[in-house]
């Protein structure tokens, strides 16, 4: 078999998070489960009807320009794409073509050719029967498309790069992408050759969830390779996905952009960027959040936390909240700088990312059920002092977990403070030694491991109240 080489380039539809569509006043609702109520005279086409620019829409994607790194556009204008399906009402869909908001940039190594701003389609819904039925609640909403260079080399990594668009836009708070809403859907166009030039172009399409990328462009790149091996010749097509085969089929001949007739709209202005002050640069680059690629850089610098961990928080909300409240209670009540505390803010991570993930995947308890930044962080300064052991904590944080309330009365409730009285805790050392005097003799004679059985038989006796590191101690003391 010759030696090809697969070249894939993403197109990307993220609908955006504005309280009204692109180019009319109706409600963007997502969550909306009833057909065809948030529409209006303008986004089903009425004659004499005349769209609107949303403004909003437009500055979400000059943000995403800016994140990054890109050229924004100082002039840009809409055009009509021409063409006929019942899911556009207008028998065009408002796009960009020629000047689009954003030009270049980068994401996760992949450089981007462009990103521009469009109208939505209808939702066309098939039943069993046969019969077809169109919901225009989503014709007309604002619709980001990304285009990215044919840069990339394998479905791993158009996978994560999408993965990470999704977060950018979540970051942003200029759209949620949820794949499984139909908010951010992916294409890729898929070619291979074996002489370094690129082949024929194939285009899937509406790729649903980041495990259908990587399969559909694994499959697609295996199946033009055994075409070609064949002796055939790859058409140039849009193909789909088939959940159920696992294959991608042929769905119809790749249009050009000649077919789609693009031409300016002559119901929208064309926009000067530069005049307008809210889309100044500057202006909206002050307006931009910590970004995900920033806070991973941050949290490894700053905690020194694993890197599996630090992925788990920038990916996740909750999750993240809770770690970063808690970091702060750290700084406010303790010195941040100090050694002792960063330990404070490692212990607070592997409480989260281990026993609380947990608890959380064992339950079908909301968010992180009774879990707030207060009385977990109560709960790991008790640990740091020595208020009660790490086993005492994991009692803890389960009940602070399903029933809530305050860390220090939960652990005094369950006698799961630690007990460091010297007294008491030397009458059970002394307990354990003359019941195990064979353990005893062991550690007479030099094995170490002998004293941990000691140890954990004295925290056998108190419940896992004593503090281990004074039963240490005493146990030394009293068999020298």
């Amino acid at each position: 078999m010759k030696n090809y080489k697969p070249t894939i380039g993403l197109e990307i539809h993220a609908e955006l998070k504005t309280k009204t569509k692109m180019f009319c006043n109706s409600k963007n609702d997502p969550d909306e489960k009833k057909p065809n109520v948030n529409i209006c005279p303008v986004c089903m086409a009425h004659p004499g009807t005349l769209p609107v620019i949303n403004k909003e829409a437009v500055k979400s994607v000059l943000k995403v320009g800016i994140a990054l790194g890109a050229d924004l556009a100082d002039f840009t204008e809409f055009d009509r794409k021409n063409y006929f399906y019942p899911d556009i009402p207008k028998g065009y869909q408002i796009s960009q073509y020629k000047y689009p908001l954003v030009s270049g940039g980068e994401l996760k190594g992949v450089k981007i050719t462009r990103v521009h701003l469009e109208e939505d389609t209808a939702k066309s819904i098939h039943d069993e029967k046969g019969i077809s039925l169109v919901d225009f609640n989503r014709a007309g909403l604002p619709l980001m498309e990304l285009v990215t260079e044919p840069v990339v080399e394998n479905a791993q990594q158009a996978s994560a790069f999408a993965k990470e668009l999704q977060l950018l836009l979540r970051y942003l708070g200029v759209g949620e992408a949820n794949m499984e809403k139909g908010e951010m859907r992916i294409e890729a166009n898929i070619s291979v050759s074996d002489n370094g030039e690129f082949g024929t172009k194939v285009e899937v399409k509406n790729l649903n969830s980041f495990k259908v990328v990587e399969k559909a462009i694994d499959y697609e790149i295996k199946r033009q390779i055994k075409v070609l091996e064949d002796g055939g010749e790859i058409i140039q097509e849009t193909r789909g996905w088939d959940e159920n085969k696992q294959k991608t089929f042929s769905q119809r001949i790749k249009e050009g952009s000649a077919d789609y007739r693009y031409f300016p709209d002559p119901d929208l202005p064309k926009l000067k960027i530069s005049e307008i002050p809210e889309f100044n640069k500057d202006v909206l680059k002050k307006e931009l959040p910590e970004l995900p690629w920033e806070k991973r850089e941050r949290f490894l610098k700053d905690f020194g936390i694993k890197g599996e961990d630090v992925e788990m928080y920038v990916v996740d909300e909750v999750y993240r909240n809770l770690f970063e409240s808690v970091v702060e209670k750290i700084g406010d009540d303790l010195n941040p700088a100090d050694e002792q505390n960063k330990e404070l803010i490692k212990l607070a991570s592997n409480y989260i990312t281990s026993d609380l993930v947990g608890l959380k995947k064992n339950s079908d308890m909301v968010g992180l059920g009774k879990i707030d930044a207060d009385n977990f962080f109560q709960m790991i300064k008790m640990v740091g002092e020595g208020e009660i052991s790490s086993r005492g904590a994991k009692d803890v944080l389960k009940i602070l977990f399903e029933e809530g309330g305050s860390a220090k009365e939960v652990a005094e409730k369950n006698n799961l403070i630690q007990k460091s009285n010297e007294d008491e805790l030397k009458k059970i050392v002394e307990k354990i030694i003359l019941e195990n005097p064979q353990v005893v003799a062991d550690f007479k004679n030099g094995k170490e491991i002998a004293l941990k059985y000691l140890i954990g038989q004295g925290m056998k006796e108190t419940k896992g109240s004593a503090n281990p590191n004074i039963l240490q101690e005493i146990f030394i003391k009293e068999l020298k």
